[in-house]
C-alpha cells in the first residue's frame, strides 16, 4: 500500500483522475497504485517525487524526510 501518495495526491485537492492524466494513466490504474493493487513502475514513481517535489524513497516509505 502507497498511503503517501494518497496523502500528497489530497494535500493538493486533486482527485484520482487528475491525477491519472498528470501521469497518462487511466483514474483506475492510479487509484490501484494507491491501494497498492499494483506495484507503481519506476518512470510513474519519479514522476510522482518531481510532481510532489519529494523523493521516491519518501514515497516508498523508506524515510520520513519529504
Amino acid at each position: 500500500m502507497y498511503p503517501r501518495i494518497r496523502n500528497l495526491r489530497e494535500d493538493k485537492d486533486l482527485t484520482q483522475r487528475e491525477m491519472g492524466e498528470i501521469l497518462s494513466c487511466s483514474q483506475r490504474v492510479y487509484s490501484n497504485y494507491e491501494r497498492g493493487d499494483l506495484d507503481i513502475p519506476t518512470e510513474i514513481l519519479i514522476k510522482l517525487a518531481k510532481f510532489h517535489n519529494t523523493t521516491t524513497d519518501y514515497i516508498l516509505g523508506l524515510t520520513n524526510k519529504k
